[in-house]
């Protein structure tokens, strides 16, 4: 088993709980976490054995694209739903970080942290 890691992907999109930010768009960033098994991909030494990161990354900007959420939970979610559903992976990590938060005070940014591992069928 081995991890790939996606390191603050930066995407502008239209998100967010109030109309002003789901009109005007911001900036968000993301880090990504693959576990992945790596057996087959270090035998052939082929990329269609492991995860392309073009195309992983591609998936991301998908989904920032074609959706809108109130809540950083709800993009997370999707995100980690995309990967699973397209890649050779046995978890996804998310953190998907919101710089710019309207609140009444100061701070780096929103973190929202999410993990969801591939279910097997019985």
């Amino acid at each position: 088993m081995g991890k790939i890691r996606f390191n603050n992907m930066i995407f502008y999109a239209h998100h967010g709980y109030y109309q002003a930010e789901r009109e005007l768009g911001q900036k968000f960033q993301v880090d990504m976490e693959l576990e992945v098994d790596f057996g087959k991909a270090i035998e052939t030494d082929d990329l269609k054995d492991t995860v392309n990161f073009e195309t992983a990354y591609k998936r991301v900007d998908h989904v920032f694209k074609s959706y809108k959420f109130t809540l950083l939970e709800t993009l997370a979610d999707r995100i980690s739903k995309e990967i699973l559903e397209n890649f050779p992976v046995e978890s996804v990590l998310i953190r998907v970080r919101k710089p710019h938060v309207p609140l009444n005070g100061f701070m780096d940014n929103v973190e929202v942290e999410y993990l969801k591992k591939r279910t097997v069928d019985a």
